[in-house]
């Protein structure tokens, strides 16, 4: 008999009879996937399984009103963008690139973790395998414990044997529950693992972390549902070619999903950035046109980054254009208004922007940094070591205030440099640092006579 499939959509898990090129729930192309339609239950099995009490509700005002029970990762960074620590009782989805150092971390986080009773559950490695890896990376302790299955039934018996306060699952896309006929990996099968992780873990009192593979457009393989379900979703970025890796919360139900986590991939594993700044800014070259340093905010912490543009005439009918870190729209839209609005001819050239460090520069503080960055390439003329710019630049030129600035000021200050140009506005409202000049400015053209004349 042949069995009878249906179609998922992997972006919001919407089901169809047949294969569809646009999802009728979401609108996403190409998401439908296949998948064997699982048998019904008997009528009345469902009530027949149930065991235990009957759930009750409660009123609102007789729930405890205390704060969530939080405890420490012991990496100051992996507990800033978790908003302070990981909450008991909840789950956590980690997703990343191949070889970006998902399963590094959390094995390290094991190892600070020592109040914990850790179960690291592993479906890609075998026990001798991750042996030798905590071995490296100087991961001991008596209350670890490695389980190697993909068995999500057979996982599930060891938790509530061991009862562990901290569970680690790397990853979700290799468990199977044997209950479905599909593979692991698909759509069911990882709606199913994460939901029965998630049920044992709100049960219990224990919190998850499932790591989770990216596809190839760096969303996380496998039903987009499986990021609502759980109660946090971090993302690690970085490229495989350099040591820093960034770790973001896409999703907190605890904390804020503006923090940003900053690490470096050392012979012993990851270890955390405590002043990123430094970081960022060091190798800059000296004196050379093009480059300015910008000033943002993720989360709670201020962060300097390094814009570079390289503006050429160019050589083609149509001019090339660039953007590495900033979005592109807007790095148009700024050499729209610099030509525009700051008298400069960049119609013709070909133009380049890039920010260091693997960033992207999201906020519109950095505006002011990037025009000042091209116009420096454009005249060849050097900005200085010792500048930064924070500023939003609008469609008339005019530089608009931020939010912060005071902050901002301080670490700009607190890291060496003397000069900031910012917007005119908002000087009264300014405590200025000590040895930092300001430099107010209304539009791009007093900004370009300030700093480039």
């Amino acid at each position: 008999m042949k069995q009878k499939t249906i179609f998922f959509c992997s972006e919001c898990g919407a089901e169809t009879a047949k294969w569809q090129g646009k999802c009728p729930a979401c609108g996403a192309w190409n998401t439908m996937e296949e998948a064997p339609v699982q048998p019904a239950a008997p009528k009345g099995a469902a009530r027949k399984a149930a065991v235990g009490p009957r759930p009750v509700p409660k009123r609102l005002n007789e729930l405890d009103e205390g704060e969530e029970l939080r405890f420490s990762t012991g990496i100051s960074e992996f507990d800033r963008v978790l908003g302070g620590g990981a909450v008991r009782g909840s789950v956590v989805l980690v997703g990343g690139a191949p070889g970006i150092g998902k399963s590094t971390l959390l094995l390290q986080m094991c190892g600070l973790a020592q109040q914990e009773k850790i179960l690291y559950v592993t479906g890609e490695e075998s026990c001798r395998q991750l042996k030798m890896r905590a071995k490296r990376l100087g991961v001991a302790s008596e209350q670890l414990f490695i389980l190697s299955e993909t068995n999500l039934t057979d996982i599930c018996t060891v938790i509530d044997d061991l009862s562990p306060t901290l569970v680690i699952i790397d990853s979700v896309q290799t468990m199977y529950a044997p209950e479905l006929a599909s593979a692991a990996g698909s759509v069911p099968q990882v709606k199913e693992c994460a939901m029965s992780v998630m049920r044992l873990a709100k049960v219990q009192g224990f919190t998850a972390f499932l790591v989770g593979h990216v596809n190839k457009d760096g969303a996380i393989a496998g039903p987009r549902v499986l990021e609502h379900m759980v109660d946090c979703v971090l993302y690690f970025e970085g490229e495989r070619t350099t040591s820093f890796r960034l770790l973001r919360a896409a999703k907190n139900r605890f904390g804020s999903t503006n923090e940003l986590g900053v690490f470096e991939m050392a012979e012993r594993g990851l270890r955390g950035v405590e002043n990123p700044s430094e970081m960022l800014l060091s190798g800059r070259p000296g004196n050379a046109p093009g480059t300015c340093v910008a000033c943002i905010i993720e989360g709670t912490r201020p962060l300097l980054a390094e814009v570079q543009a390289l503006v050429t005439p160019s050589g083609f009918n149509v001019a090339r254009r660039n953007s590495n870190g900033l979005d592109y729209n807007r790095a148009m839209l700024l050499l729209a208004v610099l030509e525009k609005r700051g008298g400069l001819a960049l119609g013709g050239c070909d133009a380049y922007i890039n920010v260091i460090g693997g960033l992207t520069l999201d906020e519109p503080a950095a505006d002011l940094a990037a025009v000042l960055a091209i116009a420096s390439s454009a005249r060849d003329i050097p900005l200085g070591n010792d500048l930064a710019a924070v500023g939003e630049v609008g469609l008339t030129g005019e530089i608009r205030s931020v939010t912060a600035i005071n902050q901002r000021l301080t670490e700009i200050a607190r890291l060496g440099l003397r000069r900031c140009v910012i917007p005119a506005h908002i000087r009264s409202e300014v405590a200025c640092p000590d040895k930092l000049t300001l430099i107010p400015v209304k539009n791009i053209r007093e900004a370009l006579a300030a700093v480039l004349s």
